[in-house]
C-alpha cells in the first residue's frame, strides 16, 4: 500500500530525472556537432554552416565557451514571448503545436490542482471515517487513503462540497 512517503520519494526521483534530462538537452544543444539536429532549419536557409569546415579541431565538436553554458535556459522565455508566425518560421509547426498543447494543459490543470488542494483535500483529510473503520474491523488504510473520498462518511453534508 502506498504511503505519502512513497509518493514523495517517487516525486523526488521524477523531478531529479527531469532535471537531468533538461540539463543533458541544454548541454547537447550547445555542442557544434549537434547543430544539424537542433538547428536544421537554419542549415536549409544557409543561416548556419557546418562546424566541420572551419575553425580549430576541438571547436568543431565541443563548445568551449563557458559563458554559453551559464545562459543555457535563456531560449525558454524568448520562445514563450515569440509570436506564433515567427515561431513557426524559426522552429517549425510541430514546435508551435507542442507549445500550444503544453500551455493549454497548464491553463486547464493548474487551476484544477489549486482548487483540489484548496477545497477537496482538506474536506477529505479532516474526516475520521477510515480511522473509525480501522478500529472496528480488519480494514487497513494509509495516509494517502485519508485524501480520498472514502474518508468522507456516507450521507454526510461534506459530499455536497465534493459534488460542487
Amino acid at each position: 500500500m502506498a504511503t505519502l512517503g512513497d509518493i514523495a520519494v517517487s516525486a523526488g526521483i521524477n523531478l531529479f530525472t527531469a532535471f537531468i534530462f533538461l540539463l543533458a538537452f541544454a548541454i547537447l544543444r550547445l555542442q557544434p556537432f549537434n547543430d544539424r539536429v537542433y538547428f536544421s532549419k537554419w542549415y536549409l536557409r544557409d543561416l548556419r554552416s557546418s562546424p566541420m569546415h572551419a575553425g580549430a579541431y576541438m571547436r568543431k565538436f565541443v563548445n568551449l565557451d563557458f559563458r554559453s553554458y551559464l545562459r543555457f535556459l535563456n531560449w525558454i522565455p524568448e520562445a514563450l514571448r515569440m509570436p506564433e508566425l515567427e515561431l513557426i518560421d524559426h522552429a517549425g509547426l510541430d514546435s508551435v503545436v507542442y507549445l500550444r498543447i503544453y500551455l493549454l494543459g497548464l491553463k486547464i490543470f493548474v487551476p484544477i490542482t489549486f482548487l483540489a488542494w484548496l477545497i477537496l483535500v482538506p474536506v477529505n483529510f479532516t474526516n475520521s471515517t477510515l480511522e473509525d473503520n480501522v478500529k472496528l474491523s480488519n480494514v487497513t488504510a494509509s495516509d494517502i487513503d485519508k485524501l480520498s473520498v472514502s474518508n468522507v462518511p456516507l450521507g454526510s453534508e461534506r459530499y455536497k462540497t465534493l459534488i460542487a
